[in-house]
């Protein structure tokens, strides 16, 4: 499956733009297919070894006069795979709908790794919490990380119009659409911002 492919792709270097793109992509078609069940229908996504792993150290990088390496994603192993329990465990808070303690662990799973998908879950979390400035916070992290995330422009669109910001609402709107022309919710959103 393209999806699973994508994310062991990023374990191996999560510089990858193409990889997040497609991360995204499947999302939103797997969204579709399946429902809000779809992580379900995954098989397991296999763990790289560490050995195959991309190091990154930024230091060293701009020594050698080479590109330097995005901070988020300067991250040891453990610290990723720590990260990565953190955030699953919020998400099995979401699930049960626990929004106040899936944030506290999505705070500490982003004190160990920057990852976009973490924000815009977290961002879920504030919305629910009517915490519209934060969610809004975070989507803007998760637009750094991924300039294109449906995920983070929807939710930033709907925490901006909570706070009565409706013309950023609605330009975060017009750019998810751009790349998702037929997205359903953001266009129900956009109709909604029209009329307030």
């Amino acid at each position: 499956m393209a999806y699973v492919d994508y994310k062991t792709a990023l374990q191996v270097d999560c510089s990858v733009q193409a990889a997040h793109d497609g991360v995204n992509r499947m999302t939103k078609a797997l969204l579709e297919k399946d429902g809000v069940n779809w992580r379900q229908k995954l098989p397991p996504i296999p763990t790289v070894p560490v050995s195959a792993q991309t190091r990154w150290s930024v230091p060293s990088a701009q020594a050698s006069g080479t590109a330097a390496t995005p901070a988020w994603c300067v991250c040891s192993q453990a610290g990723m795979e720590r990260a990565r329990v953190l955030k699953e465990e919020g998400n099995e808070l979401v699930k049960k709908g626990n929004h106040k303690k899936a944030v506290e662990k999505y705070t500490e799973s982003l004190k160990l790794n920057k990852e976009c998908a973490t924000y815009t879950n977290r961002a879920l979390c504030y919305l629910s919490l009517k915490q519209y400035k934060e969610a809004a916070q975070d989507c803007t992290e998760a637009l750094k990380l991924d300039p294109k995330n449906v995920k983070a422009l929807y939710r930033r669109a709907q925490a901006l119009k909570e706070l009565k910001d409706y013309k950023s609402s609605i330009a975060d709107i017009k750019s998810l659409l751009k790349t998702e022309p037929k997205n359903t919710a953001a266009l129900r959103l956009l109709q909604e911002l029209n009329r307030a």
